[in-house]
């Protein structure tokens, strides 16, 4: 049955003018008028029966009378409708009484424009109820996806599309205090429930491994850091070491090599041979026979760094070779070339704060350990040895310096390891970007460690699709997030946002009949989000609701706290775990 039965007494108006996917509305009465908001929806009377065009109203305008002027001379309308009361409308999409076997059918796509003099009805009452319920997605899944009720309609459960939300990338955004991490934190939720959930959290702060961010489905981890050095058995204690080995070859040139020394282009030589010969080593000290014909520099195959840096020192201080004359010797070839190398690669294997990457144990030096670390880190819920889907991992006590490259790393492994994995054994997974601007930035003036981890982001937009990895990008700054990974993103769920540049950020990834929707990004509510996107059949305002896993984030009451005469401090603490460089 149809959900929309309008009588002729609610019409609002009649349609004036019609362009592409503009309408003009013209308005009889006033009351009528008033009683209209911008933002609200409007069914018009499609030329074919059993269907009505949905829009958005983007203007309201009442007639000048006689003795009043125009305040413009261009309202974005000729001045010939100043003389009457009019409605400017975007198209967004057409509803169908019945199509085939389907019932309320709604599409966002325009198949016929209105006729002239076409009646107008207004959305509201219990037909905005009806039609929000329609447009949820809750009938195509056993567990759906709500983050709250629709602005317009508080009775009306807001349902998205989780298919579309994640297999065409998603945006989140909102100024810091808008909500944004309660967002995250009721989307973590409600995928942490699903019996094969798969999701990788990037929580930069640690704002999301509080005791109060616990719950089934989810597991925590930390990247070592200097108190965990030396021991054994972290991975199983949820503590993510990730070996030096683990990186490419361009990736460690970029953490080693100096591109203005005169023998960079001798030391990256010696360095790519002695590291593969290393790498064949290992092969043969284990009794391998399955790799060693196949690898390459960049296979993550184990190596002992200490070998390596042996072997470069032999080459820069002891090396001889054959000299002109029959019985003497002379210097080898790179002797006193690579001397700036062998003390950049020390002292990063010196540094503690880099003891992630640098200074591991047996355990990191196994063969099979990569298989570990990506079955921590990759298996569905019902696979993973905890019962976890969503794996958040802390990185709140990874330098800066090498965060982009870090964390480029963790989604280059799970991109590649999906796509070597069979199509028939693919099984989804998502990447959770919290602070994305950070490590997915827009400027190109980047070391060349940052650049090689926006690269890896940038080819799981652009491709991961294909291998079943999503991306949602999470900032409150998209003005500095990369173009090129939002522009793969196709949906938005964006709070508010105070700030011109990156309002403009979100409107240019608007189509252009939506663009007008953020007017409204600067006066949104606390906890309210604008949702647009494949995931959302109408571009809308939420009220999220409020997650049940709390993250630090909550925003200090400074003059309560300043008023309380019992506030306690802990300096000293703070100090110590300063010097210790872990919490």
């Amino acid at each position: 049955m149809a959900i929309f039965q309008f009588e002729e007494s609610t019409k609002i108006g009649t349609v004036f003018s019609v362009d592409t996917s503009t309408l003009i509305v013209k308005v009889e009465q006033l009351e009528k008028l008033r009683k209209l908001q911008v933002n609200h929806l409007i069914a018009i009377k499609s030329s074919k029966a059993g269907q009505h065009l949905i829009g958005i109203i983007n203007r309201i305008t009442r007639k000048v009378s006689d003795d009043e002027n125009p305040v413009s001379d261009d309202l974005g309308l000729t001045n010939f409708l100043l003389t009457e009361n009019i409605l400017k409308v975007n198209l967004i999409g057409t509803l169908i009484d019945k199509h085939g076997e389907k019932e309320n059918l709604f599409k966002r796509t325009l198949d016929t424009v209105p006729e002239i003099e076409a009646n107008c009805f207004p959305i509201d009452g219990e037909n905005i109820t009806k039609f929000m319920r329609t447009i949820s997605s809750k009938e195509n899944y056993d567990i759906p996806l709500s983050l709250g009720k629709y602005s317009i309609d508080e009775n009306a459960e807001a349902y998205l599309d989780g298919d579309k939300l994640f297999q065409r990338h998603a945006v989140i955004v909102g100024s810091t205090g808008s909500g944004k991490s309660w967002c995250v934190a009721k989307l973590v939720e409600q995928i942490a429930k699903l019996p094969m959930a798969n999701s990788i959290l990037f929580d930069i702060h640690g704002e999301y491994s509080g005791t109060d961010f616990k719950a089934d489905g989810i597991q925590h981890f930390k990247i070592a850091n200097p108190s965990d050095l030396g021991k054994t058995g972290n991975l199983e204690n949820n503590v993510l070491m990730l070996p030096y080995w683990l990186l490419t070859y361009e990736e460690m040139l970029a953490m080693l090599l100096d591109r203005s020394d005169s023998n960079a282009p001798n030391q990256a030589m010696v360095f790519s041979k002695t590291v593969f010969n290393e790498k064949i080593k290992y092969l043969e000290s284990i009794g391998d026979t399955e790799f060693k014909h196949s690898i390459t520099i960049d296979s993550p195959i184990p190596y002992k760094l200490e070998d390596v840096l042996d072997e470069i020192k032999r080459l820069d201080t002891t090396d001889k070779q054959p000299g002109a004359k029959a019985g003497t010797t002379k210097a080898g070839p790179f002797v006193g070339k690579l001397t700036r190398f062998i003390q950049r690669l020390e002292a990063k294997k010196q540094d503690k704060r880099l003891g992630f990457l640098f200074q591991v144990t047996k355990d990191e030096l196994e063969i099979d350990w990569m298989n570990k670390l990506c079955n921590s880190l990759m298996q569905g819920s019902k696979h993973n040895t905890q019962k976890s889907g969503i794996k958040v991992i802390d990185f709140s006590e990874v330098p800066s310096d090498v965060l982009p490259l870090v964390i480029g790393l963790v989604a280059r492994i799970v991109f590649t390891v999906q796509q070597w994995t069979a199509n028939d054994k693919r099984h989804p997974i998502c990447l959770l970007c919290d602070e994305a601007h950070l490590y997915i930035p827009e400027r190109t003036s980047q070391d060349s460690a940052t650049e090689l981890g926006l690269k890896n982001f940038e080819r799981i937009a652009k491709e991961g699709r294909k291998y079943g990895v999503s991306l949602t990008v999470i900032s409150q700054r998209p003005a500095e997030v990369n173009r090129t990974v939002l522009s793969q993103c196709n949906n938005f769920i964006s709070l508010r946002l105070s700030n011109a540049e990156d309002q403009s950020v979100i409107k240019r990834l608007l189509p252009d009949n939506l663009s007008g929707l953020t007017d409204v990004l600067p006066i949104l509510d606390i906890g309210e989000a604008l949702v647009v996107g494949d995931s959302s059949l109408l571009p809308t305002r939420i009220l999220i609701d409020e997650p049940t896993i709390k993250p630090q984030s909550a925003t200090i009451d400074f003059w309560k706290e300043w008023s309380n005469e019992k506030a306690e401090q802990d300096i000293p603490s703070a100090v110590i775990g300063l010097r210790k460089q872990s919490k």
